[in-house]
């Protein structure tokens, strides 16, 4: 049973890394689950403080994931229109085989939203920059944590690779 969840743990760190670029999911928490399964294992001791303070950091980026942008956007000057339009622009752009669809949805998104919402040209591209960096900057720090909680995997998973195998 050990090696069935460490397997599934790590395809949960896997996943929780994909998921810090997509918006549909949740990257801290599901690399969370990759943590809470190893630690699952007979072979890996239990530490609840380490689980706590881990689960702890995944809710609150989980929770930022959605304001970041939306201050991003309201900073800059822009409305819920620019915001949804960076989420709608950021899903096209992960589907729409073009290069660096990933970065140029949400910006494109956050823009054509705040055309919609009937404000100028200017006003519009000035809301799109600060949805873009909100993007930019919750898309680093999701990223920057799983790739920590992947790196806290490795190490207890070689440091009790005798109780694996």
């Amino acid at each position: 049973m050990d090696i069935a969840f460490l397997i599934i743990g790590f395809f949960f760190i896997i996943l929780g890394i994909i998921g810090s670029f997509l918006p549909i999911l949740p990257g801290p928490p599901i690399s969370w689950i990759g943590l809470l399964l190893l630690h699952l294992t007979d072979a890996v001791a239990m530490n609840r403080v380490f689980l706590i303070i881990t689960l702890g950091i995944a809710i609150v980026l989980f929770v930022l994931d959605y304001a970041i942008p939306a201050i991003g956007t309201k900073k800059f000057g822009g409305s819920s229109y620019g915001v949804m339009g960076t989420t709608i622009g950021l899903i096209v752009g992960i589907i729409a085989p073009i290069p660096f669809g990933i970065l140029i949805g949400p910006f494109v998104g956050a823009f054509v939203g705040e055309l919609l919402n009937k404000a100028d040209s200017k006003t519009a591209l000035k809301a799109a920059f600060g949805s873009f960096l909100g993007f930019l900057a919750s898309t680093f720090m999701k990223f920057v944590v799983t790739i920590i909680y992947a790196i806290f995997f490795t190490i207890k998973v070689f440091g009790n690779w005798n109780g694996f195998f």
